[in-house]
């Protein structure tokens, strides 16, 4: 996905843009209301009392919502686009084969639900030869629903989101996180070392997970900046949709387009892009 102020130069390759966009359409009220079940039987597993242990009963846990959720998810979203595939590992990373694929998060934020806090979502991706073309971010909590449709805009309900128009990097609401839990020494010393850089060169930073929950903000101008070293596919792919049709840019780290075979992930207000790039880019 290349940065969304980059124009298109093919007026086919456009048509043809509006013409897949138009014909995936129908598809959101059937993601909609699929990750909307999904969430209603997320809130009924949901409480604020403290009562896990062990590492154990953690990933048994996050493994039991994981179940609950997709069995919500898969028969209507395979049903609603019997030719695309469906991921199976959310923490999968890199390109997919050709084609349709759903990728989902049946609970993005799912450690911080069986921990009793309120940052989680679940998420539906349509992604069309390695390109995110549709998808769906629904907070059960809340009630919201973030839409976003390749070259058609992005939106919560009804309500069209920009991109920051902030232009001075000083002045600007930064966030980072930490894509899976094991992540390799040299990706915490990168987290760590882009923590600090940016500490330096932004207003204010926030650490924490899930992606999605940032990027949305990014999408809606409330946040400016978001970065992930690593490059956990579902996490990414429905805020990097999101965030391209609000307006903002989408790249990796060092200003090149991002795609599925990127090695790390950021998302910013345009007029900041260049500035993040710049400290991002001493980080080796």
């Amino acid at each position: 996905m290349k940065a969304h102020s980059e124009p298109m130069t093919d007026h086919a390759t456009r048509r043809g843009q509006s013409a897949a966009s138009a014909e995936d359409e129908p598809l959101l009220p059937t993601v909609v209301a699929a990750l909307s079940a999904a969430g209603e039987r997320l809130v009924e597993r949901f409480s604020t009392a403290p009562r896990l242990g062990s590492r154990g009963e953690i990933f048994a846990a996050l493994a039991a919502n994981d179940a609950v959720s997709l069995d919500a998810l898969r028969e209507p979203l395979s049903r609603a686009r019997p030719e695309a595939r469906w991921v199976e590992d959310e923490l999968e990373c890199g390109p997919l084969p050709e084609g349709e694929w759903w990728v989902t998060d049946t609970v993005e934020g799912n450690i911080n639900h069986i921990h009793g806090m309120t940052d989680w979502c679940v998420t539906a991706t349509l992604v069309r030869d390695n390109d995110p073309v549709l998808t769906v971010v629904h907070l059960p909590l809340s009630g919201d629903t973030y839409t976003a449709r390749k070259g058609a805009g992005a939106y919560l309900g009804t309500r069209r989101l920009q991109a920051s128009t902030k232009s001075e990097l000083d002045a600007a609401f930064v966030g980072t996180g930490q894509a899976r839990p094991d992540e390799d020494k040299e990706t915490f010393r990168r987290i760590g070392q882009s923590v600090t850089a940016m500490l330096g060169s932004a207003l204010v930073l926030r650490v924490s997970v899930p992606a999605t929950l940032l990027l949305i903000q990014v999408a809606a101008g409330r946040m400016d900046v978001f970065w992930q070293y690593s490059q956990i596919r579902s996490g990414l792919v429905a805020g990097a949709l999101l965030v391209a049709e609000a307006g903002g840019a989408v790249t990796d780290t060092r200003g090149n387009p991002w795609s599925l075979a990127s090695e790390d992930f950021l998302a910013a207000a345009p007029q900041l892009h260049a500035g993040v790039v710049d400290v991002l880019s001493t980080i080796r």
